[in-house]
């Protein structure tokens, strides 16, 4: 561990237990106040720490945002595990449940259809950001500079001729995706491939993850996918709920 991340979670320790002054960093770093200075002005400028009129500091509002995305995915994950289960059995279909980690869109839990052809994706691994429902229900999710600055990051690879090929069209569909409260991937990774995919919330309202049906087209036709919908926004309901959501 680098020693300036070191004396960073440190301090950051230090300020879940008490505000601090500069004079109390530096004692508490055992480093000469310039030193301490230079820290706490980076971690003010992210955020991770405030200071008050008489020059104390105090944890900053990133620092809890992190908190609560940590607390929302430890809970969504234990909340959603029967809810996929008999969504899955309901429907005979592959579903998922994923969640936005540092930039990546990450596959949670999942639970295999009874079909031969099984899906690429696997639990701890990221979805295609520009492809996948999931991906789409999360990136709708966030705030509209977070999400053009993250879709802007995206290498836009051509899977299939559906595949969406730029900044600009996935923004379009993560705003139509906003609105109507779902998504889908029509044969955008895998040819033969259809999802539908819908937000799970936590108690503040905010997407914290996402569940979806994955069906091969053999199996059920892009029309048959969309009448699954229903269920799936049920499901997502339910799951919210049991986090703590409350349905307006």
């Amino acid at each position: 561990m680098s020693q300036s991340l070191s004396r960073a979670l440190k301090l950051l320790v230090e300020l879940g237990r008490q505000p601090c002054s500069l004079d109390d960093a530096a004692r508490v770093l055992d480093v000469h106040k310039t030193t301490a200075l230079r820290l706490l002005r980076t971690l003010e400028e992210e955020r991770f720490v405030h200071r008050d009129p008489s020059f104390r500091y105090h944890l900053g509002s990133q620092f809890f945002a992190l908190a609560t995305t940590a607390l929302d995915q430890r809970q969504v994950r234990g909340a959603a595990g029967r809810h996929l289960t008999a969504l899955s059995a309901a429907t005979g279909q592959t579903v998922h449940l994923a969640g936005y980690e540092d930039g990546h869109v990450i596959y949670w839990d999942k639970r295999d259809s009874a079909h031969t052809v099984r899906m690429y994706s696997r639990i701890g691994l990221p979805a295609s950001p520009h492809t996948a429902a999931v991906a789409k229900v999360l990136l709708a999710g966030l705030d509209e500079p977070e999400r053009r600055r993250v879709v802007e990051g995206i290498t836009f690879t051509r899977h299939t001729p559906r595949t969406l090929t730029g900044p600009a069209e996935l923004l379009a569909e993560l705003r139509t995706v906003a609105e109507q409260g779902y998504a889908v991937d029509h044969g955008e990774h895998e040819a033969f491939m259809n999802c539908v995919a819908a937000p799970v919330r936590g108690a503040g309202g905010r997407v914290t993850a996402a569940v979806s049906i994955s069906v091969p087209d053999f199996v059920l036709d892009y029309d048959g996918v969309l009448a699954l919908v229903p269920d799936l926004l049920g499901t997502a309901r339910a799951i919210s709920i049991d986090c703590g959501w409350s349905a307006p």
